[in-house]
């Protein structure tokens, strides 16, 4: 399996996407994964955000991070398509970010709903509008030969039945899985059971632990972590990511293990990249990089 992050870690640093590269280089990571930005950002223009602008040249970018030994594993277009504005925001936004993951050599691109049922609409119209999105989504996705991952980290993505009925809806082979391994588990969901049910699907894993105090706090009352202020292997959830990481050795999983982890309050993602490669060891996974 290989080891990747998202640059979600140094949202709170205001570090810059080169910034992050540095950092994956000196931490001998060779896989990465970012947000997309569809416009002019002050703050990232100024080199203060993590993530890429959609009208970066990807040629360019992909010479830059070769120089690091770089790739990206994913990239973010987790605008939430079950919202009223999902058909109208989200899904040229996602046909543009799948487009430009193409020219990047990116093979996946993350797509989610919202963390909240919509206002004005019912679950099955919700559901329908969802499908439709990713029906037009699809077509482009099929001609660009990039995989178009649902995340559970919303409302209806994070309820098991709902991802399956996402999930069942196309028999596209562009249509795969983001496991979450925390998302699912502060939405109330046994991670271990979610990951088996839907483990043919799954293209690429977030790893996230969660604190015992978030957990007492908010368990099965939020649908999503967006970035885990608690290290691999120090939270409740360890023994889950664990017992996840076993079931993708026995299923001949090769894909990108992206840790999501604070980055710019201390060590805490350097602690949590010791324990993913210990935990490798222990398990038999041999990291590839």
């Amino acid at each position: 399996m290989k080891i990747g992050f998202h640059t979600d870690a140094f949202n709170s640093a205001y570090w810059s996407f080169e910034k992050c590269l540095e950092w994956a280089k000196k931490n001998d990571v060779h896989y990465i994964e970012c947000g997309l930005i569809d416009g002019v950002s002050w703050i990232h223009g100024l080199g203060y955000q993590p993530h890429v602008a959609l009208y970066e040249d990807p040629a360019l970018l992909r010479k830059k991070m070769d120089k690091y030994g770089v790739q990206f594993s994913q990239v973010d277009a987790a605008y939430p398509l079950s919202q009223e504005d999902g058909p109208l925001r989200g899904v040229p936004y996602v046909m543009k970010s799948i487009a430009w993951a193409a020219q990047v050599g990116c093979p996946c691109v993350d797509t989610t709903d919202g963390l909240h049922a919509p206002e004005g609409l019912q679950d099955k119209e919700a559901m329908a509008m969802m499908k439709r999105s990713y029906q037009q989504i699809l077509k482009v996705a099929e001609a660009h030969k990039i995989i178009v991952n649902i995340e559970p980290h919303g409302y209806f993505t994070t309820k098991p039945d709902m991802m399956a009925e996402m999930q069942a809806f196309s028999d596209s082979p562009y249509l795969r899985m983001n496991m979450d391994t925390g998302n699912t588990y502060i939405a109330g969901q046994d991670p271990v059971q979610f990951l088996k049910r839907f483990l043919p699907r799954v293209s690429h894993v977030h790893v996230k632990d969660v604190s015992e105090s978030l957990a007492k706090a908010v368990r099965g009352g939020m649908t999503g972590i967006a970035v885990s202020h608690c290290s691999l292997g120090e939270g409740v959830n360890a023994d889950n990511i664990k017992q996840c990481l076993g079931i993708l050795r026995d299923a001949g999983y090769q894909g990108v293990l992206s840790m999501e982890c604070e980055g710019g309050s201390g060590p805490m993602i350097e602690k949590a990249l010791a324990w993913l490669r210990k935990t490798l060891k222990e398990l038999g996974i041999n990291e590839e990089k």
